[in-house]
């Protein structure tokens, strides 16, 4: 009888299919759209993802010669985006944001080189939008449509206006969709920054904030690097549907900036491809030497923008080219970067002499540090074999950033990419409650045996000898840089305590010394776990502060019962799944524009300095005030 009930409730037939309509589907399978929801604390969260889309279009309209400004304005969970292109067709308006496969886009007369093709991108912002509405304003005429949840809820008359041309967007993302989410001004200023660097002379206000480029990526390179910090000025080469900015300093990696058609490709593509292949080749060629690959482009510091004809990118939330060629019946991306590098370069160094010798010494200082590094790198390599990784410091998922995606179902197998983590825990106890609550196919997590070492000032070779930061490197894959990284989410899970908090700094300075681009790239996080448990029978509220404790004690009554965990393994399982789930709460580790690492971390990590001393005693009387505010007010 079970089985017969069974075969019952899973029977296909014509009831099992259904037909989904443009919003159904949309606010079904978001992350197909707009990759990982998150709550804003990731730089490719879906709340901007949603902004850039909107972005998106008014950037293509500039490109094509309409409007030198926009206007961006946030205020609470309201966007507002204001272009001054040629405006929506009037007739349209409702249809352009609310019909898939309806855009301008598809006739590349129009629009040669735009960032999106596929007409999807403000209907997902519509249906993943709790309030949307949309104006055109088009020769002394407006038209303004309103949406819930991609619902048209009311169409106004055109009517006539003063306004000049263009469109006005404002949103609010549903928060059912976007848990929790807030904007975090850092994310949003590089968004806008990209923006200028890509499109000299294109002015965007920000609530008041003005952002324009005059040098294209040259100015994105000088406000990503420190003058101290370079071995040779920026080199800065333009041509045809293609510009190249490039220096090298003295950090370990490469640290990469890749756009196509104004669009930040984050995880690369086939220009990156191309641009690796072709500066080693320039290189060596220029050189008259077989400089190792690694060698070459170890500490380069890049920015790559193309303009490709009707681009091809992996994901609709185009992250990553995959097209093969500039443009129909031209040459090969390939082709296109090694004949451009292979001319301007290589005339810019024969010119530049002095620049030419000190990208050599770069080259020659890199290779004697692979060399040295080479016997030890063997050995760390089996010692971490030997340690059998996967089973025993390592509880791995099953999905990585770095897996090629399937055939069948390619669109939600990479929004799970975007979403794959590994908690970096201490001890078993805690790395225990993780690992029994956590999702296994997209979150992992590492176990430390004890306190970190604090590498500050070392060499690259202590990550090879000392065995917690060899097997972390290969548990992320990282030891060649970012490209084979497994995990898009590098989540530091310690206790809320001194010590732990303490472990929290080294493993950052670990980073940083190291792997600095893990951090540019935003993939390190800070987890934020509850302090309290304010709970009666009826209602458990945690709390993330004491204020929040305050105000679920308010809420609950004085008789509540006020639990305070101590450590991540005072957390069940059953608990610990609710943090680490679609409500996660983590910080971003982000670096300021300028911060100069080796400076920073000497300041923090190095020896106890009077001006350290200094900023401990400051921090410390704030804090105290804070305490003795909150003894008052209670």
């Amino acid at each position: 009888m079970a089985k017969e009930k069974e075969s019952t409730l899973f029977e296909y037939n014509e009831a099992s299919i259904k037909s989904l309509d443009w919003r159904e589907h949309i606010r079904l399978r978001p992350g197909m759209y707009i990759g990982k929801l998150g709550d804003g604390s990731s730089a490719d969260d879906g709340i901007y993802v949603l902004l850039k889309e909107v972005m998106d279009n008014c950037i293509d309209e500039h490109t094509m010669g309409y409007g030198k400004q926009i206007e961006l304005n946030i205020e609470g969970r309201t966007v507002s985006i204001r272009d001054y292109g040629r405006g929506i067709p009037l007739g349209k308006v409702v249809d352009v944001v609310s019909k898939i496969n309806t855009g301008a886009k598809y006739d590349s007369k129009v629009f040669q080189k735009s960032v999106g093709l596929n007409g999807v991108g403000t209907k997902a912002v519509n249906a993943l939008s709790e309030y949307f509405k949309v104006t055109a304003f088009r020769e002394g005429k407006e038209k303004t449509a309103e949406f819930e949840k991609g619902v048209l809820v009311k169409e106004h008359k055109e009517a006539k206006t003063g306004e000049s041309n263009g469109t006005l967007v404002s949103f609010i993302p549903d928060e059912s969709v976007f848990r929790n989410f807030h904007f975090i001004p850092d994310y949003l200023e590089n968004q806008l920054w990209n923006y200028c660097y890509l499109n000299a002379g294109l002015i965007i206000n920000y609530n008041g904030k003005k952002f324009v480029s005059k040098n294209g990526l040259m100015d994105l390179l000088q406000r990503k690097t420190n003058e101290d910090e370079i071995r040779y000025p920026i080199i800065h080469l333009k041509g045809e549907d293609v510009e190249i900015a490039f220096t090298h300093n003295n950090e370990y990696g490469e640290d990469l900036y890749s756009f196509v058609n104004g669009q930040y490709t984050t995880q690369g593509g086939t220009h990156v491809v191309a641009f690796r292949e072709a500066f080693v080749k320039t290189i060596r060629e220029f050189y008259k030497k077989d400089y190792d690959t690694s060698d070459i482009r170890q500490s380069i510091v890049a920015a790559i923008s193309v303009r490709v004809q009707e681009p091809v990118f992996e994901s609709q939330t185009k992250t990553k080219l995959g097209s093969q060629v500039v443009y129909e019946g031209g040459p090969s991306m390939k082709n296109f970067m090694a004949d451009f590098l292979g001319k301007e370069l290589d005339n810019y160094l024969h010119k530049n002499t002095a620049v030419a010798e000190a990208l050599k010494k770069r080259i020659e200082q890199s290779e004697r540090e692979r060399k040295e590094l080479a016997g030890i790198k063997k050995l760390a390599n089996e010692r971490a074999k030997k340690a059998n990784l996967h089973n025993k410091k390592l509880r791995d998922c099953r999905i990585h950033l770095n897996d090629d995606p399937p055939t069948k179902g390619k669109e939600e197998f990479i929004a799970k990419q975007l979403q794959s983590t590994i908690f970096i825990t201490e001890g078993d106890s805690a790395s225990g409650s993780i690992t029994k609550s956590r999702d296994v196919e997209t979150q992992a997590v590492f176990s430390l045996r004890g306190k970190p070492l604090n590498c500050f000032g070392l060499t690259k070779k202590i990550v090879y000898e000392n065995e917690e930061f060899n097997l972390l490197q290969h548990a992320l894959n990282i030891e060649e840089g970012n490209e084979g990284l497994r995990y898009s989410n590098i989540i530091i899970a310690t206790d809320a305590d001194v010590d732990g908090m303490h472990i929290r700094l080294l493993l950052m300075t670990f980073f940083l010394q190291f792997f600095p681009d893990l951090i540019r790239d935003g993939h390190v996080f800070i987890l934020d776990t509850p302090l309290f448990r304010v709970r009666t029978k009826q209602e458990t509220i945690y709390c993330y502060s004491e204020q929040e404790k305050k105000n679920a004690i308010r809420k609950l009554g004085a008789k509540s019962e006020i639990t305070r965990f101590k450590g991540l393994g005072e957390i069940s399982p059953d608990e610990f799944g609710k943090f680490i789930g679609a409500d996660i709460r983590k910080q971003p580790v982000f670096l300021e524009q300028h911060t100069h690492i080796q400076y920073l971390l000497e300041y923090y990590m190095g020896k106890n300095t009077p001006e350290r001393q200094d900023f401990i005693v400051s921090n410390l009387k704030i804090e105290m005030d804070v305490v003795e505010e909150e003894s008052v007010d209670g």
